[in-house]
């Protein structure tokens, strides 16, 4: 290693302790005397030392004021706050507009009763704060705060903090009680019909359960009808039988999905554009792994193979826009995804449909390859450019008319 690197990783190392020394410091200092508190300790200082020096007898006034204020300050925030606390919610996975039900138990486990205190339960960007009375040996109380979900998002709820301080807000003591809980609230869905894509007769194909006469996977015999291909005949089971018998098999297709979502706000005209793609999304993907199709979804620089519909949902309600994201989704898709047989993409009104067509040209030809473009209030439409079909969707129940009508 260079000493100039060697010399940038000791200074990184360095800043990064001093902020943990600076971090340490301020949580030791505020931990239970507030920034007002401090501010009140240094008035008394200055105004005794002023009175000590100068025989003012108002700053011996308003010095001995802030000591009052102070000894009450600690008075008020002494007491027994060794509570056990736990946070139940109803749902940990919903939709948008369902309603969740938290339950907060704070007991008191010890034989001593306890003091009154304050509760703070963040809710995301929000705060629930409640009050917790005296509680007697081995009593609890139980809180329950309820909401309705307005919007996509992954909601973190929690840790419980736990405050006893005085009315002044001078002294604290603070715990935290109960751990962090996850509340997903997934994007709204529509149900999608059998997704048809897929490269035919292929070795590593799954079955559809459509019965042909041209494939790889054998399913059985049938009599022979006028304009059947004679290479198709079973000529030992003919003989035996004593009619011709065709061989019928099971088509099989590769149905490996590529599943794209444009995150550049400038591909969109607002906030609930955004919402109606990423709905789009989480459709078609939830319909692809309900039929087991392997599916690789790409949203701006994350690539992720999900299981099953609920991780993909999880993962879903996580999405936010991106400035700068790549213009080119086709280039994502290809470096983790280059065999796959269906491409889908998903992007807002205001992606150019030059944009789209340079996307689409640099994709395997033997793949299908799916643009649904939203524009909400738009006329519903399907039209195909050869080597892409460009789906529009005016709102989220448009998108099962037009992916049925690509079949």
């Amino acid at each position: 290693m260079t000493d100039p690197a060697a010399r940038a990783l000791r200074r990184r190392a360095f800043q990064q302790r001093a902020r943990r020394a600076r971090r340490r410091a301020q949580r030791a200092l505020t931990a239970y005397i507030s920034p007002l508190g401090w501010a009140t300790i240094a008035c008394a200082a200055i105004c005794l030392t002023m009175f000590a020096t100068l025989g003012w007898h108002e700053m011996l006034a308003a010095g001995l004021v802030c000591v009052a204020m102070l000894l009450a300050a600690l008075v008020l925030s002494l007491g027994n706050t060794s509570f056990h606390a736990s946070i139940a919610v109803s749902q940990r996975r919903v939709s948008v507009h369902d309603a969740v039900h938290v339950q907060v138990t704070v007991e008191n486990p010890g034989a001593t009763p306890t003091a009154s205190a304050r509760a703070d339960l963040p809710m995301g960007d929000e705060h629930e704060r409640f009050g917790i009375p005296m509680l007697a040996s081995h009593q609890s109380k139980r809180t329950t705060v309820s909401f309705t979900t307005i919007k996509r998002a992954v909601l973190p709820i929690g840790p419980l903090m736990i405050r006893k301080g005085d009315p002044f807000g001078l002294m604290r003591h603070e715990r935290r009680l109960a751990e962090r809980v996850t509340v997903y609230i997934h994007p709204t869905v529509v149900a999608l019909g059998m997704l048809h894509a897929g490269i035919p007769r292929d070795l590593e194909g799954n079955p559809t359960g459509d019965i042909v006469d041209d494939d790889l996977d054998f399913y059985g015999l049938r009599e022979y009808e006028p304009g059947d291909d004679v290479r198709n005949v079973h000529w030992l089971s003919s003989a035996k039988t004593g009619m011709l018998m065709i061989r019928q098999f099971e088509a099989t297709r590769r149905t490996d999905t590529s599943l794209s979502l444009g995150v550049n706000p400038d591909d969109y005209v607002d906030a609930s554009e955004f919402e109606l793609a990423v709905s789009a999304h989480a459709s078609i993907g939830v319909q692809a792994l309900r039929e087991d199709r392997p599916l690789y979804a790409h949203v701006g620089a994350t690539h992720t193979n999900p299981a099953n519909p609920m991780v993909f949902l999880d993962e879903c309600s996580a999405v936010e826009p991106r400035l700068g994201d790549a213009r080119n989704l086709a280039q994502g898709a290809l470096a983790f995804t280059p065999d796959a047989s269906l491409y889908c993409f998903t992007v807002g009104s205001l992606k150019p449909l030059d944009d789209i067509r340079r996307m689409a040209s640099t994709l395997p030809q033997s793949a299908r390859v799916v643009v649904v473009q939203t524009a909400p209030g738009a006329t519903r439409g399907l039209r195909d450019f050869g080597d892409f079909t460009l789906a529009t969707i005016g709102e989220l129940n448009d998108l099962p008319l037009v992916m049925g009508a690509m079949r």
